[in-house]
């Protein structure tokens, strides 16, 4: 059975304050659970799922699916944007801890082939 993959880190929620909010959330991967999804957890309950690819396409140019957009933001930002019916939420993350979780999820799992036809040496540094 994989491990459960459990990482802190923090976001920085984009809005129209001249200094950006930074909160803590927790990045999970459950490969029992769903081993092409990975979660981030933010304050107060809300939690986005989103494709384990989407996030690693996301990291190298821009990427989208079901109500998500991803795209780098220079060479050490990510910017993960989602679109709901209750409008658009920005979040702004740093990329060397999504990639460091991104590393451990195919670390020790059955997926050694990657997802979305990337193997983890393919991901930024």
């Amino acid at each position: 059975m994989p491990p459960v993959i459990h990482e802190q880190t923090e976001a920085w929620l984009v809005n129209d304050t001249p200094d950006l909010p930074a909160v803590p959330v927790d990045l999970l991967y459950d490969a029992d659970e769903d081993p092409r999804t990975v979660r981030v957890a933010f304050p107060g309950g809300i939690d986005w799922s989103f494709g384990r690819d989407l996030l690693e396409r996301g990291l190298l140019s821009p990427a989208e699916r079901d109500g998500f957009r991803v795209w780098p933001c220079g060479r050490t930002q990510l910017v993960v944007e989602l679109h709901s019916e209750k409008g658009v939420e920005v979040v702004q993350f740093d990329s060397a801890p999504l990639v460091r979780f991104l590393h451990r999820t195919h670390d020790g799992t059955a997926d050694d082939e990657g997802i979305g036809g990337r193997q983890p040496h393919d991901l930024p540094a």
